[in-house]
């Protein structure tokens, strides 16, 4: 399609495409992965993007685009299963199709366990931001994160790091969120921060919800070759396992690093939560799909040119089209999906809509909304009660920064009114307390064996 064609009003200016080159192939087997089951969409799939789609992929991407910065997202799977081939290629192609004025970024989430000197080089050269994906100090990370045969795979992910550091690529660290973790906030917090050194963290809630669905694939768009059925992974039913987030914790979690980072990591520690919260605080809501107040602009290219609405919704009833016969431009500027993107806004319950932070949530991702409100409607985020209890927590310390933002000033300047703050309860505190109370700086000791002896 010529780079002439008309935009849709339905499209977006800008979006997102999360593009699995390898599909749901994976070295490991991650027990909380919810792509892995995917492969089933596939029967008989050699998991490999072609050359020919990759081109096309890239000349319809870029064309799409109508904003001087464009973003190419390589996940999986694993994506370095396809070979460094494949991404000098993909570079190649961009340079092609980049028009003038144009900058072309990359970004790919790896497990970190294939991480060679020259897959570092490489994406140093070509400026890659990499996400490494990691959960923590090894006992939490091992809990979940093996490989297929159910070891951990600690060691080798922490020597993809190195390997990185050495390198001096640019990275951020993954972590998700889950039962094994969820009550070791600050562990996994300064194992990331002091340890790894790392500037950029992502937390992402693990919620699995249980009993697969069979679905006849025959029907669907996709032939099985001996016509049967296979079950396949589907956001559907209300339960969940064992290895979910547990969602008071993960408030809990999320504030107990934010009481850290607030005093002492403002401006050199960048949590996207944090940022996402004070983004809304500002007035600046939807830093990331997952609180914006509609969705529909985060898709997912499968492996063999399939476009799904969204990462957590490559299902049958998801599949906008394939790009080898229809150009992105039309699939994403259907009206299929801007009602999926719609969908977020219009179905939320009154218990969200009158929520006094509705404004930072908006209801969080729909794909966790399948438990009911206390009034019993349905479709309320399973993580409602954390998201509640985290923005609420943030609420005084926000609007502080979010002044200070509006007076020009920087928001790290926070950290030293919570400090004089504390330092004021305390001495508060102290005035108080009595002699064989526990002392109130933590120490463990009776008050007076500690800062009592000062009185």
């Amino acid at each position: 399609m010529p780079m002439s064609v008309e935009f849709s009003a339905n499209l977006p200016p800008a979006f997102h495409v999360m593009t699995k080159p390898s599909g749901a192939i994976c070295n490991l087997d991650c027990k909380y992965c919810y792509f892995l089951s995917k492969e089933m969409l596939y029967p008989g799939s050699r998991f490999r993007m072609a050359d020919d789609l990759l081109q096309t992929y890239i000349r319809q991407y870029i064309e799409s685009q109508r904003v001087n910065e464009v973003t190419f997202a390589w996940q999986g799977g694993e994506p370095l299963l396809m070979g460094l081939g494949f991404f000098q290629r993909a570079i190649d192609y961009q340079k092609q199709y980049t028009r003038p004025g144009m900058k072309i970024l990359n970004t790919l989430q790896t497990n970190g366990t294939l991480l060679d000197a020259d897959w570092c080089r490489f994406f140093k050269t070509h400026d890659f931001l990499i996400g490494l994906s990691v959960d923590g100090p090894r006992e939490l990370h091992d809990a979940y994160r093996v490989n297929k045969g159910g070891a951990g795979t600690f060691d080798q992910v922490m020597r993809g790091w190195r390997l990185l550091r050495e390198a001096g690529v640019e990275y951020n660290i993954l972590c998700t969120v889950h039962a094994a973790n969820q009550d070791h906030p600050l562990s996994v917090y300064r194992f990331f921060r002091d340890e790894l050194e790392t500037q950029f963290i992502q937390f992402i809630p693990i919620v699995e919800r249980t009993t697969p669905q069979i679905l006849p694939l025959a029907n669907i768009g996709w032939s099985e070759r001996d016509g049967g059925e296979r079950p396949l992974y589907e956001q559907s039913g209300s339960k969940i396992t064992n290895r979910t987030v547990n969602a008071h914790k993960y408030g809990e979690f999320l504030s107990t690093i934010f009481d850290e980072w607030v005093r002492r990591d403002v401006g050199q520690v960048y949590v996207q939560m944090f940022d996402v919260a004070l983004g809304a605080w500002v007035g600046q809501p939807g830093g990331v799909c997952v609180f914006a107040p509609t969705c529909g602009t985060a898709l997912a290219l499968e492996h063999n040119g399939d476009l799904f609405s969204c990462d957590h919704y490559v299902e049958p009833d998801y599949r906008l089209g394939n790009i080898q016969s229809d150009h992105m431009i039309e699939l994403i500027a259907s009206d299929k999906q801007r009602q999926f993107g719609l969908d977020k806004q219009t179905t939320l319950p009154r218990y969200c809509r009158e929520c006094e932070v509705r404004f930072a949530c908006h209801g969080g991702c729909p794909k966790n909304r399948f438990i009911t409100t206390p009034d019993g409607e349905a479709g309320l985020n399973y993580l409602c009660a954390g998201y509640k209890q985290f923005f609420n927590h943030v609420d005084r310390p926000m609007k502080i920064m979010a002044g200070l933002l509006n007076q020009r000033r920087p928001p790290a300047e926070i950290m030293a009114i919570m400090t004089a703050e504390d330092k004021e309860r305390l001495q508060q505190t102290f005035a108080t307390a009595k002699r064989n109370d526990p002392c109130p700086c933590g120490s463990g000791k009776k008050f007076k064996q500690c800062h009592g002896r000062q009185r």
